[in-house]
């Protein structure tokens, strides 16, 4: 797990008593609409839901954990009672209820899958997985147009991808390409022009260029 995604799960600990709710964003994502909107998604108090996140239900749940957990009945036993149909959800975008996170120990909940995995070897990817374990059919449904992922493009075949159809409030860029890299090498994807114009580090680089050529100019 990378300092990141550590972080993510120690939220609770990082931020005051005092803070109950947190829209989390990973640090590959541009906001195009008003962030409000997002933050008044709501939580039913009375609720069990922890989390607010979009859910792809079309997605296979089955591959982010290998065969040895689902060979198991003793960890199968851990989407029993469910009430909703076990969907993939991206945690690079969530609304966060801090107050029930707290009080349901969900750190430790996360924790506790992170120390089977060192035994088990029962999941391939990161952050995502314990999340899954802990959060999948218990998650508030937020609309699709939060979180246009994968435009990182195909983990395997390092291949572009283009923006889904429909309404779109904010873009990440989740996956094996960043825009930053590629547009660094000279090899961007369409998507990562979308990036370009919010990047600060190019920003700063085009903007030092001018400067050196007008100091070139003003010296001649």
């Amino acid at each position: 797990m990378n300092r990141l995604n550590k972080g993510l799960n120690q939220l609770k600990k990082l931020l005051d008593q005092c803070v109950e709710r947190v829209i989390y964003l990973d640090s590959d994502v541009i906001v195009v609409d008003d962030i409000q909107k997002l933050w008044k998604v709501f939580l039913k108090d009375s609720s069990s839901k922890v989390i607010g996140a979009p859910e792809y239900c079309h997605a296979n749940f089955t591959r982010y954990f290998s065969y040895e957990f689902w060979s198991s009945s003793e960890f199968l036993k851990t989407f029993e009672g469910k009430k909703k149909r076990l969907c993939y959800f991206n945690t690079g975008v969530m609304v966060m209820d801090l107050g029930k996170w707290r009080k349901g120990e969900y750190t430790k909940r996360i924790e506790k899958w992170m120390k089977v995995q060192k035994e088990r070897r029962i999941y391939d990817l990161g952050s995502l997985p314990p999340f899954l374990l802990v959060f999948g059919g218990d998650v508030e449904p937020i609309e699709h147009r939060w979180n246009q992922h994968g435009l990182g493009g195909d983990n395997v075949a390092d291949s572009c991808r283009s923006l889904h159809l429909g309404p779109v409030s904010l873009m990440h860029w989740s996956g094996k390409g960043k825009p930053w890299k590629r547009l660094d090498a000279k090899k961007p994807c369409l998507v990562d022009y979308l990036w370009k114009p919010y990047d600060l580090y190019l920003q700063h680089d085009h903007h030092h260029h001018h400067h050196r050529i007008a100091k070139r100019l003003a010296d001649s």
